[in-house]
């Protein structure tokens, strides 16, 4: 096989363009197989083969930066630079789904989201003329999927601002970012890709000219003179132009001879260039070329033959999600949907296939989304933005300053809350908690169970004057969790025995950690410590009931799947300040610190947010607070 032979991009060097389409399919092969058996982003990458071979024949890496926007597609990049070991892909010691700098001196943005690789193209490009670098080159791939976000664009009005600062910009040209783009730049390129090019019809043109005698040759000159007048009408790339950016393309994103050369001329050219390509997600795979949803944006474990899933898969936080959204949708003709080019991975899709006229793709442009949705408020409806939790950030100026400061009744739903595990540090959903509670007004639901989901969802709709917030894992929703009681607006889910006047341990539960929290009073118990476990719902504000509650605990305990820094367990803490109610607090939640990609299971264990690492903790307080405890607890949790 040739591709055993490729150890770096050099080795690229030596082969024929026979060889080189040989190796394209050997890849594509690879892909399907590895993939198949660990999951993870396959349609993207089995797009990009020869894009991918051209970038590393003409780009020398590491010295020239090879830069990839998102990142999910660089499974072809880490084949062709040494990393073919693909058995471990996405789990703990293994490759990371994205690039990865613990990894490669070829990789550069680790996990990055959409839309940034054109800010970091602008610094590395700016770096490489302060330093006088000459020799170095900087080549940005970019999807026609993240260009409808507004960091790009930003991007490109600085980087055409430098007529003289060498830059190549590649447009990854497949129609889709998740499902297919859309908008008004997404009708732009499909002009470019549907109608034939300037150089063509000059050749044509020329040729019929040069036979008409006397005026043939003039009237020529003059159409070549009015050029960029006739490209607009012909092929209208003029949008690049008018911005100053020299436009190649379209290219066939799948003839490496003809990438080569168009990669070839941008490197040479002195300033910025954009090389357009028009490629196919899925490629060379039947069965994601027939899934018009994604293309096999990203699969789990699949049979390679066709494509279906090995294990049939649970009901998901999104499915419960999704269906009860349709329903809403029926009750209520004032509520529509928003999603972020993430239709169906948010479970909007169902949304949409139902009231086509209610639903609103903003593409990868979170910050509109949020400021779109206040008009949308403003004006009359109520707007459910469904979103990753980790994609909410890129958005808070919005939700705090357009959204909360004028009172708009719109609803977050955040997926993928707290700890992702697999795509790595830039997935993990353990921001929201903490950067949302500064946010004066807002209101935050962690639902434990599918039940709770639809309830604080119906909830949520009918605040119509401040955003609310409705947060949930990612994956496979678990039992119900029965509530045994409720005080204030808190459901108590575990009550210690009558005869108990004041129990030991208020342990206050958040969201899906429901069950942990009852396994963690469980061993308490068994430790001879009093527990009551209460979930309080909404999160944000705390509830009034709980400071009341916490006094007639001696310890109080907060477990979160959010960052421990300014969490729910901080809120908790102040609102006991401000109350006076003077009892010890420990907060358990995610570390602030970036986690590598594993399992979540994994990664539970190792930030130590288990039922026995915490009730562990819990017994070494309770005991030092009996006058047991010296350097260790009395008393041991297995």
């Amino acid at each position: 096989m040739l591709l055993t032979r490729i150890k770096g991009p050099r080795d690229l060097d030596r082969l024929s363009q026979e060889e080189l389409d040989q190796l394209a399919a050997e890849i594509r092969s690879f892909l399907v197989d590895a993939v198949s058996k660990t999951g993870g982003h396959l349609g993207p990458n089995l797009g990009v083969v020869e894009l991918t071979i051209a970038l590393h024949r003409v780009f020398d890496s590491p010295k020239d930066k090879v830069l990839f926007d998102t990142g999910h597609q660089a499974y072809v990049h880490k084949l062709l630079t040494g990393r073919q070991d693909f058995g471990g892909l996405r789990t703990k010691g293994g490759l990371s789904g994205y690039p990865s700098r613990a990894e490669s001196d070829h990789d550069v943005i680790e996990n990055s989201h959409a839309s940034t690789v054109l800010g970091w193209a602008d610094g590395l490009a700016k770096a490489n003329e302060v330093l006088g670098r000459e020799d170095h080159h900087v080549a940005a791939v970019i999807g026609d999927g993240a260009l409808t976000g507004g960091m790009a664009w930003e991007a490109l009005n600085n980087i055409a601002a430098a007529k003289d600062r060498p830059l190549v910009i590649v447009v990854n040209d497949n129609e889709r970012s998740y499902g297919p783009t859309i908008g008004g730049l997404a009708n732009h390129l499909a002009t470019l890709r549907t109608t034939d090019g300037y150089e063509r019809f000059l050749a044509r043109g020329k040729e019929l000219l040069e036979r008409t005698p006397v005026v043939g040759k003039p009237l020529f000159e003059t159409l070549h003179g009015a050029k960029k007048g006739l490209k607009d009408f012909i092929a209208p790339q003029g949008m690049f132009e008018d911005l100053g950016l020299k436009y190649i393309g379209p290219i066939d994103g799948h003839d490496i001879e003809a990438l080569e050369s168009a990669l070839q001329r941008a490197k040479r050219f002195s300033g910025p260039v954009i090389v357009h390509c028009l490629t196919q997600k899925g490629r060379g795979y039947t069965p994601a070329l027939e899934h018009e949803a994604d293309r096999f944006h990203a699969v789990g474990v699949i049979h390679p033959d066709t494509g279906l899933p090995v294990k049939t898969a649970a009901a998901s936080w999104t499915s419960v999600f999704a269906d009860e959204m349709v329903k809403l949708g029926h009750e209520r003709p004032d509520v529509v949907g928003i999603t972020a080019a993430m239709l169906h991975p948010v479970g909007l899709n169902k949304f949409a296939e139902a009231f086509p006229d209610r639903i609103y793709d903003v593409g990868i442009a979170e910050q509109h989304g949020a400021t779109s949705a206040a008009g949308l408020a403003t004006g009359g409806v109520h707007p459910v933005f469904a979103v990753y939790a980790t994609f909410l950030n890129r958005a808070f100026d919005q939700v705090l300053m357009d959204v909360a400061l004028h009172k708009c009744g719109v609803t977050f739903v955040l997926d993928r809350a707290g700890v992702t595990g697999d795509d790595g540090a830039s997935h993990n959903g353990m921001w929201d908690m903490s950067i949302l509670q500064v946010v004066p007004g807002l209101r935050l639901a962690a639902p434990r169970d599918a039940e709770q989901l639809r309830a604080q969802l119906r909830e949520a709709v009918e605040v119509k004057d401040a955003p609310t917030v409705v947060r949930y894992s990612k994956g496979v929703v678990g039992p119900a969790v029965p509530a045994v009681g409720r005080i204030g607006g808190m459901d108590v889910l575990r009550t210690p025995a009558p005869e108990v006047t004041r129990p030991d341990v208020l342990l206050v539960s958040v969201g899906a950690l429901a069950p942990m929290c009852l396994e963690i009073a469980d061993l308490l118990d068994k430790q001879g410590i009093s527990t009551t476990v209460v979930d309080p719902r909404w999160v944000k504000p705390v509830d009034e009931a709980l400071a009341p509650l916490a006094d007639r605990h001696r310890v109080v305990v907060t477990v979160e799947d959010n960052g421990r820094t300014g969490g729910v367990g901080s809120a908790v803490a102040q609102a006991l300040r401000d109350a006076g109610v003077d009892v010890p607090l420990r907060d358990f939640g995610i570390p602030q610190r970036f986690l590598d990609h594993a399992l979540r299971k994994e990664i539970m264990a190792e930030i130590g947010l288990t039922a026995p690492d915490i009730a562990r903790q819990v017994t070494g307080l309770v005991a030092k607070l009996d006058g047991r405890y010296d350097s260790e607890p009395a008393a041991t949790v297995d």
